[in-house]
């Protein structure tokens, strides 16, 4: 999205490192999926205009070891705002039962200014590993 921090250095780095990407897309309004994505994949626009992978390797979320999570608002304690739509906490909600967490580590990039002081998650949320914010 246009108002959150860019990723592809990140992509593009993983990439070079000759790791396999994947990005979430949405088929629909309640269900999010990992694809992967190589520099050479066709984008497309999904109805909320976001550029997903048109095809591409599916992989179950619980698979994946490092998810890079677009953000709202962030705390200290590591809570998060997401859009609205409940797609991450949907997505990863088998992290809310777990006593330990192994893996996939969630994410959240942010800039500097998205941080609050606290944010009061619901029964739903899935808090963060960490938070890595940058200047605007």
């Amino acid at each position: 999205m246009r108002d959150e921090v860019d990723t592809r250095l990140i992509i593009e780095r993983g990439w070079r490192a000759n790791k396999r990407i994947f990005v979430p897309i949405t088929p629909d309004k309640k269900k999010m999926f990992f694809r992967e994505i190589r520099p050479d994949t066709t984008l497309v626009q999904n109805r909320m205009m976001i550029w997903e992978p048109e095809s591409g390797e599916l992989i179950s979320p619980r698979k994946l070891q490092i998810v890079i999570t677009p953000t709202v608002a962030f705390d200290d304690a590591n809570h998060r705002i997401g859009m609205g739509g409940g797609y991450y906490d949907r997505c990863f909600s088998f992290l809310k039962h777990r006593r330990l967490w192994l893996k996939p580590k969630l994410f959240g990039v942010a800039f500097d200014c998205q941080k609050v002081e606290k944010i009061s998650p619901n029964t739903w949320d899935i808090r963060l590993y960490q938070t890595f914010s940058e200047k605007y």
